[in-house]
């Protein structure tokens, strides 16, 4: 297996994990969820946005849905936010645009879950690579 800092993190806390890959032809958020035979609801995106304070901030939704960016702001406390540039992506996380994690970024930043998955034993999020997923329960 192919150690990301999303999955180098996760050993390192000893938090458990499962790893798949697929195709890296498949960068559809829907589509990974079919390869995977999975739910929409259970396979999230990671968005990062930047606040109207310059604080970058993560959302991570399920991949059928889209972000509302009004109620991203104000669940995290801001009056505005909106997305980074698909360039401003690597320097900035560590990662590229369809393998993107919340896991392991050059820096942290604060993440905000959809509340959805609360109640699920787990869910699947990139592991830090195109064609790589992790599922992790989301306590």
């Amino acid at each position: 297996m192919e150690k990301t800092n999303a999955l180098r993190f996760l050993t390192q806390k000893k938090i458990p994990f499962e790893h798949f890959t697929y195709s890296t032809d498949c960068t559809d958020g829907m589509g990974i969820a079919d390869l995977l035979s999975q739910p929409y609801n259970l396979v999230f995106k990671t968005l990062v946005t930047v606040a109207n304070t310059r604080e970058h901030l993560v959302f991570v939704v399920p991949v059928d849905k889209t972000l509302d960016l009004k109620k991203a702001a104000k669940c995290a406390g801001v009056k505005s936010v909106e997305m980074i540039k698909q360039k401003e992506l690597l320097p900035l996380t560590g990662y590229i645009h369809g393998g993107c994690s919340p896991v392991g970024m050059k820096k942290q930043f604060m993440t905000f879950i959809d509340e959805s998955i609360q109640n699920e034993d787990f869910f699947f999020v990139s592991a830090g690579k195109v064609g790589m997923q992790m599922k992790i329960n989301p306590k």
